[in-house]
């Protein structure tokens, strides 16, 4: 018999508390999960409900007071930052509500970030990564606004580039921050069809948060967080 394969991502037992200046601060607790390769996971819940601190500590952006969380067969707790960086690096992709364009580089040269942060040796793979890039943005649609800044584009032109950005390097997973909270309608809907038809070709595993009930049912399943706990597993 062929053993199952691990999940992609296995969340433990996670809670996140915070020191301030009122005392000890807990936004998540207890928090258990396990996604494979493939699946769409949303996050959704009232505002302050711990989705975005759930988000942030099973992509590595933090680490939890307790419990484990296991990325791509690495546990994510017994790393450094720079070991937590690499396996962010080699493993997923980011879209933000606020795009997180670097706002000096071109849209070309912001998607190429992630691949400079792998390292370009050599022509070849200097020419790679480039096709690589031009390819993607052309089929986010902006094959003709490669040169232009952050501050020239829309936000639905420079949400579109972010995501050319997490696909580029091909990520196992990709972690999506209300990808349209800043959007208009008819901008939203473009950016939705565009990730979830990334994700397809792309066969990556995602995740979500987002307050948006119609983007969170494109998801093949959805974790209901209320108070720093998850309160609902659909779509098992």
């Amino acid at each position: 018999m062929i053993p199952p394969a691990a999940p992609l991502l296995q969340v433990d037992n996670v809670s996140r508390t915070y020191a301030t200046a009122a005392g000890p601060l807990t936004v998540l607790r207890g928090a258990s999960f396990a996604l494979g390769a493939g699946e769409s996971l949303a996050l959704v819940g009232p505002s302050g409900s711990g989705k975005t601190t759930l988000l942030g500590l099973c992509a590595g952006l933090d680490q939890p007071s307790e419990g484990t969380v296991t990325l791509a067969g690495r546990v994510l707790g017994g790393l450094d930052e720079d070991a937590r960086a690499r396996v962010r690096n080699e493993n997923t992709g980011f879209v933000f509500q606020n795009f997180q364009l670097i706002p000096s580089l071109t849209a070309l040269e912001n998607v190429l970030v992630p691949l400079e942060l792998r390292g370009l040796r050599g022509a070849a793979a200097r020419a790679a990564a480039d096709a690589a890039a031009r390819g993607l943005l052309a089929r986010v649609g902006l094959g003709g606004r490669l040169d232009h800044y952050p501050v020239q584009l829309s936000g639905g032109e420079q949400q579109r580039v972010a995501l050319a950005r997490a696909f580029v390097t091909e990520p196992r997973i990709l972690f999506c921050d209300e990808p349209t909270g800043n959007l208009d309608g008819a901008t939203a809907a473009v950016v939705t069809e565009l990730i979830f038809g990334l994700n397809r070709e792309k066969g990556t595993t995602l995740v979500l948060v987002t307050h948006d009930a119609e983007l969170a049912k494109r998801c093949g399943r959805t974790l209901r967080l209320r108070g720093g706990e998850i309160v609902a597993d659909g779509g098992r």
